[in-house]
């Protein structure tokens, strides 16, 4: 863990430095400030594995009618069906992993920030760059002066603590289960074909519609508000993200990409108005008989006639 400490405070008391020109240096703001601009360094970071995450996703959706063709033909074979399934990632170039790297990369930084925030509110504890005398501010700082971002909801609902801490507490629960949830709504409701809707690939993408937000639910409970804060910003990060990714380049065949063809038939329509262009005419097309193919009937010959036939004639 000590280079991810070291990570994490280098940008955290970066962004302290920074803001304590302008607010106090021991107070919440600040910290809490810093918080968001270590979430906003940490996601820029991760924008590569997110492009390959939406390539992933993208080609796993497309690729779900061939699987189903697998399914159809090695379904009595597991082994044989796994083998080919894989081989066809393969050929594809696509891995069913990619699709969690974003959040797995995230989990340790996560950890990190998670122990720097108890041990500097427990014992004063600087890690990484972080001095013991920046920690005890660290774990000391408070939200409006009466909310510690060092306190978690479980200890003060099961110690009789700040009603406060415990109102800030679960509306921060709430918003990052449901950013979540809806992260995740987006991407099946707006950016998968209608095939794609179906099979184990769609079983697994709702499974994790529900089982994600009830895990960070369960968890967040225990999770220091500080911590909150941080993983609510990083799923509003990725919901503007993963928004702005389905409006501007959706998967074809997907409810995303019909409405940004007429996002654009509009946009065209307003461009030739603003001219005053006329709009373009539709060409009705015209069916083109082709010509008769029966020949004229040939030249009856005369028939020959003999010398004395002639004469007479």
């Amino acid at each position: 863990m000590t280079p991810l400490y070291y990570i994490v405070s280098v940008v955290l008391v970066g962004f302290h430095s920074l803001f304590s020109l302008v607010l106090p240096k021991d107070g919440g703001a600040a910290w809490v400030l810093s918080i968001i601009g270590l979430t906003l360094v940490i996601r820029a970071a991760l924008i590569p594995l997110f492009v390959k995450q939406i390539k992933s996703s993208r080609n796993m959706q497309l690729l779900q009618p061939k699987v189903r063709e697998l399914q159809k033909k090695y379904g009595h074979d597991r082994e044989r069906l796994a083998q080919e399934t894989m081989n066809l990632y393969k050929d594809a170039g696509t891995n069913p992993f990619a699709s969690c790297l974003p959040i797995l990369v995230q989990m340790p930084i996560f950890l990190a920030l998670f122990r720097m925030l108890d041990q500097a509110s427990r014992n004063g504890e600087g890690r990484g760059v972080l001095s013991d005398e920046l920690a005890s501010q660290f774990g000391r700082a408070e939200i409006f002066g009466v909310v510690p971002i060092s306190e978690t909801f479980w200890e003060n609902a099961t110690g009789g603590g700040s009603i406060a801490v415990i109102i800030v507490a679960i509306v921060l629960v709430l918003a990052m289960t449901g950013t979540t949830f809806m992260t995740q709504r987006q991407l099946m409701a707006k950016n998968m074909p209608a095939e794609a809707l179906s099979g184990p690939y769609a079983q697994q993408q709702k499974m994790l519609l529900y089982v994600l937000p009830l895990v960070f639910g369960i968890s967040g409970v225990a999770f220091p508000i500080g911590v909150l804060i941080y993983w609510t910003v990083s799923n509003l990060w990725t919901m503007g993200q993963q928004f702005y990714v389905i409006r501007n380049n959706p998967a074809p065949g997907t409810p995303a990409e019909k409405a940004k063809q007429e996002r654009d038939a509009a946009k065209e329509a307003r461009r030739r108005a603003r001219r005053g262009e006329p709009e373009p005419v539709a060409t009705e097309v015209v069916e083109v008989q082709p010509e008769s193919s029966t020949k004229p009937s040939a030249r009856q010959q005369p028939k020959r006639k003999t010398r004395s036939q002639r004469k007479k004639s």
